[in-house]
């Protein structure tokens, strides 16, 4: 049974807007099935339009899509109110329900915020969607010794695998030409292409870090001259993270003394914000500001002094600190940088402070609240401690086995070689060396002055590089000589082999793999010879195009010479595959 139901229309279509037990629907006016079926599980976040504005909207934010989904409550403005605040209390819960069913999980959170109301002055937590937890399993899962990547969640299999082929319009063309036409299963295409995949998993499960600018809010100048200030819920957020004294002006004020848009109208208004802003305050913005009964009780005096009023209590590594030898500068005869005084302009140490305490904010959210890896030891020695982690290799390869007829032969020439050049090097004479060098240098400088260098040489090189350039820039204007019919029908062709060449080569030598193949020998043999067969048709593609080409009236040996590379590779693999089956005598 609906808890919900709305008239509302999305995308300007008019229709039905339902919350069930289990899902949030729209189903367009005249059909019976939703057009819109999100679970309760997705909500990630929720905005609405503000109260007395021309339309009655509700966006609801998804954990897989920042965008979401926009609804717009078509009833006369009093019931559209009511019927969206009836749906704005359901989401709330739901996704407070899904914040908390994220706390518990074993993932880092990131930082994010509610924004169904602009009352929450402090950040909520959420993490990924339960269902982004098996997408990499799910990929790299197989089943029994069939090549396939399908794993628990061929849906999943199925998305990643289509964002894959959107993003990469040629793999998609080569996917729709060799795969739908029919000539390899989608399970071949994709062996070998793993690493595409695990991409596209590895950036959709990345999340977005905090921003790094200070928060600023800048006026906007609207029709009538007016200033305005954009309230948002992720402004509001910010500006409760980046200054908690705001936060608790709010809880202290709001609804009691201020209703909310009182309050941030006369936030803007005061010292309080003035002294919040990104930029050294100068006189003449003190006399914009005005003076307020109550955000004046929240002013702080400014650090402007030369110890700053909040002191790091942690211990700081002697590779960091520049301190730690100050007490070796008069020994080592080095002196004091007076120029570096940061009491000089005494109008610029607040500022200078807040930024760095805004960057120390953004570091301690990167590297989270417990223990990691990244933060820096500081109860080790002083070798262990510039031993760092982003220095060592996470993978060791263990490389190609080299394969040889006849090691004892290549050892024994190598040490016959090494007994010759040291039988050589005896025989050297290093006295005449000597002598021979000094008689040579005698009167150099009379020769050095005597030495002429011939331009012609010279003038040859830069000759040559002067009509290597002209030659490029000519293949470059005329590479588009070929016409737009003659040139795809080449670049088909040219792909198609390519893709028969690394689907043969790769059933013939398997790359190396932990744990058990993905295919036995003898199907990897029969699409080797499946392979072949596609590989031995590819000549005669090429000689259709290089007839085409002839008949309208183009150069056919431009054709032939752009297609050599691929009929070379061609008659490799099929040297190969005959020298494989024929008979050792």
């Amino acid at each position: 049974m609906p808890t919900c139901t709305a008239k509302a229309s999305y995308k300007k279509i008019p229709g039905i807007l339902e919350l069930n037990d289990s899902h949030l629907q729209w189903t367009q006016d005249g059909k019976k099935a939703p057009s819109v079926r999100v679970p309760h599980s997705e909500a990630a976040s929720l905005f609405c339009s503000k109260e007395g504005a021309a339309q009655v909207r509700l966006k609801l934010g998804l954990f897989a899509d920042d965008n979401g989904h926009n609804f717009t409550f078509i009833s006369p403005q009093a019931i559209a109110y009511s019927e969206r605040e009836k749906f704005k209390k359901e989401l709330t819960t739901i996704i407070s329900r899904n914040r908390t069913a994220a706390e518990n999980a074993a993932k880092p959170p990131v930082t994010a915020i509610n924004a169904s109301t602009l009352s929450t002055p402090k950040p909520s937590t959420v993490a990924p969607s339960p269902a982004s937890s098996s997408r990499a399993a799910s990929v790299s899962s197989d089943t029994g010794a069939t090549p396939i990547i399908l794993g628990n969640d061929p849906a999943t299999d199925f998305r990643l695998r289509k964002t894959v082929l959107l993003g990469n319009p040629d793999l998609a063309a080569l996917h729709r030409e060799l795969v739908i036409g029919g000539q390899i299963t989608e399970p071949e295409f994709w062996e070998g292409r793993e690493h595409l995949l695990f991409a596209q998993v590895a950036s959709e499960q990345q999340q977005k870090g905090k921003p790094g600018q200070l928060v600023d809010p800048r006026p906007e100048t609207v029709e009538g001259g007016e200033v305005k200030i954009r309230i948002t819920p992720q402004l509001v957020h910010d500006i409760f993270d980046e200054y908690p004294v705001v936060a608790k002006a709010y809880n202290d004020n709001v609804p009691k003394k201020l209703s909310e848009e009182e309050f941030w109208k006369r936030y803007f208004q005061s010292k309080l914000f003035n002294a919040h802003r990104a930029s050294i305050r100068s006189s003449a913005a003190q006399h914009v500001v005005k003076d307020d009964p109550i955000f004046d009780k929240y002013l702080e005096k400014d650090d402007d002094e030369l110890e700053p009023r909040r002191q790091r209590d942690v211990d700081i590594d002697l590779l960091l600190d520049l301190a730690a030898t100050g007490e070796d500068h008069d020994v080592t005869g080095n002196q004091q940088d007076v120029t570096m005084q940061a009491g000089r302009q005494r109008g610029a140490l607040p500022l200078i402070r807040k930024f760095n305490e805004h960057s120390e904010r953004l570091l301690n959210s990167a590297l989270g609240e417990g223990p990691s890896n990244k933060r820096r030891r500081i109860d080790l020695n002083e070798h262990e401690a510039i031993d760092l982690d982003d220095l060592h290799d996470p993978e060791t390869s263990v490389g190609i086995a080299l394969e040889m007829q006849d090691r004892q032969r290549y050892f024994e020439g190598r040490m016959a070689n090494a007994s010759s050049k040291d039988a050589s090097q005896q025989a050297f004479d290093i006295k005449e060396v000597i002598r021979s060098t000094k008689v040579d240098l005698q009167q150099w400088a009379t020769n050095l002055t005597q030495l002429k260098i011939e331009r012609k040489h010279g003038d040859a090189a830069l000759m040559d590089m002067t009509h290597n350039v002209a030659a490029r820039l000519d293949v470059k204007s005329r590479r588009n000589d070929l016409p737009e019919g003659i040139f795809r029908q080449m670049r088909t062709c040219q792909t198609a082999a390519n893709e028969f060449l690394r689907q043969f080569w790769t059933a013939t030598y398997p790359p190396i793999v932990e744990g058990p193949a993905l295919s036995t020998p003898a199907q990897r043999a029969a699409r080797a010879s499946k392979m072949i067969g596609y590989l031995a048709k590819t000549p005669e593609k090429v000689a259709a195009i290089v007839q085409t080409a002839h008949q309208q009236g183009i150069d056919a040996a431009r054709v032939e010479v752009a297609m050599k590379p691929v009929l070379d590779a061609v008659e490799r693999a099929l040297a190969f595959q005959h020298n494989k089956k024929a008979p050792r005598a």
